[in-house]
């Protein structure tokens, strides 16, 4: 199952804060390696992060300039990468630099043009994605779509396991890899 051709299969979580994109994400994930899938994910944060500690060594180094500072340990490994002014890379650019697996899942990223799911809670009184973005090729949610009628899959949000069985049968029949280079999806 395992990609190692320069291409990937890479499938998107999108919606708006507060509507279980995390929470059906971290539901997937384990589903979805039951079937013998490696999966990785790409969280997109729309503020700044941090994943060092002040005081720490790896800190430092990032504190006094380096671009780029590698914690490794017998457990995992960790880069993080300094933007010093550059901007935001692109999904594809950060793809690139990830190892091949059989999906990528991203939370976010939501102009992007690659294929997503849109978590939708009608009760966030806020309006769906799904119409304006071709790429969003199924709707999660927890009530019906308000908005009729909805030309996408509608699935159950709040059944994982269906999400996941649908993700699978998707992945089989109707998702070609896409190219991960930093150029962009090779579309």
């Amino acid at each position: 199952m395992n990609r190692d051709d320069g291409t990937r299969r890479v499938l998107g979580l999108v919606g708006w804060s507060g509507s279980g994109k995390t929470t059906l994400l971290a539901a997937l994930l384990p589903r979805l390696r039951a079937g013998g899938r490696r999966v990785s994910t790409i969280k997109h944060a729309h503020h700044g992060f941090d994943l060092d500690q002040p005081g720490k060594d790896s800190f430092r180094h990032r504190q006094a300039g380096a671009v780029e500072v590698m914690v490794a340990s017998g457990t995992r490994w960790a880069l993080t990468h300094e933007l010093r002014g550059e901007p935001e890379p692109a999904l594809p650019a950060l793809l690139a630099r990830m190892a091949a697996v059989d999906l990528v899942l991203v939370e976010g990223f939501k102009t992007e043009p690659f294929p997503k799911i849109e978590v939708h809670r009608p009760t966030l009184a806020r309006p769906p994605i799904w119409p304006g973005q071709p790429d969003v090729i199924a709707v999660a949610t927890d009530a019906p779509v308000l908005m009729a009628p909805c030309d996408r899959p509608v699935l159950p949000l709040n059944d994982p396991d269906a999400v996941a069985a649908w993700i699978v049968r998707f992945l089989e029949t109707a998702m070609p890899p896409v190219a991960h280079h930093a150029g962009g999806f090779g579309r």
